[in-house]
């Protein structure tokens, strides 16, 4: 049984396209309840063949319940479209943001990758694993606090280990460049790319318009740092960029490191 219907809501503003449709401000009639609407249409998730990972999406992120991830209150459907309701992050995408600054400093990227951190330590400890970290499936809330905002490409890591490549270029960790085993060490992959990102203004193993200058970077782990960056900040993305997946840092010593230490105020889970 459906608990909501289309005539429940009105419509507000577009606040962006997703893979399969857009999403709107929307608020609830009946509670007066502001929220972001996802139209995801029934044409387009049978043409990409996306039916399962919509429902495995919708399933995970239903079950997630985290300051630093974005809430997903429900879903619907009609004959035409699914709706997701989902949580109204005010401030809108990382991507947009970091385009508009450019970079962050220090301070900044070390908030927003503790909270990072926190985040994939409640999804961890649920056995999924996000496999998609970066800026543009981030949204920031009212109160500016980072929201992993798409789970796209998560799934439940019961069996450990998985082949499927999936997740974004410039993001890939060696591991899946090389079609080999993957595990939640992926996403930790991930934060360190985030951070480069954040704090230099583009991902470290980027080649514009080559596939493959990417691909071979990845597989050399060859970036290098500007020098305006602190030595603090080279360590921690260092011992985060680590081919083996076991050899960087745990999520635990990521939220005990220096630069984080210096340029947060350690919250408690």
């Amino acid at each position: 049984m459906n608990r909501w219907k289309f005539e429940d809501f009105e419509i507000g503003a577009s606040l962006g396209r997703g893979k399969f449709g857009k999403v709107y401000l929307a608020r609830e009639k009946k509670s007066g309840f502001i929220v972001a609407l996802k139209i995801l249409l029934k044409t387009e998730i049978t043409e990409c063949n996306a039916t399962k990972q919509v429902r495995r999406e919708i399933e995970i992120q239903s079950h997630m319940k985290h300051d630093n991830i974005l809430r997903l209150y429900g879903y619907f459907y009609d004959d035409l479209s699914v709706y997701i309701i989902l949580e109204y992050a005010a401030k809108g995408e990382m991507f947009k943001l970091l385009q508009k600054k450019k970079r962050f400093t220090e301070q900044e990227a070390a908030k927003y990758i503790a909270e990072m951190a926190h985040a994939l330590k409640y999804i961890h400890t649920k056995n999924v694993i996000h496999r998609d970290i970066k800026p543009e499936n981030i949204l920031i809330g009212a109160d500016n606090k980072l929201k992993i905002a798409d789970f796209g490409w998560a799934v439940h890591n019961i069996d450990s280990k998985r082949y499927t490549f999936c997740g974004t270029m410039d993001y890939l960790p060696p591991e899946m460049v090389c079609h080999q085993k993957h595990d939640k060490y992926v996403d930790i992959w991930g934060i360190g790319v985030l951070a480069y990102e954040f704090v230099v203004g583009n991902p470290p193993f980027e080649a514009k318009g080559s596939t493959d200058e990417t691909f071979k970077r990845i597989k050399s782990i060859e970036f290098t740092f500007p020098t305006y960056l602190s030595n603090a900040c080279k360590d921690f993305i260092s011992k985060l960029l680590v081919r083996e997946p076991a050899g960087r840092l745990s999520i635990d010593q990521i939220l005990s490191h220096r630069w984080i230490k210096t340029n947060t105020r350690v919250r408690k889970e």
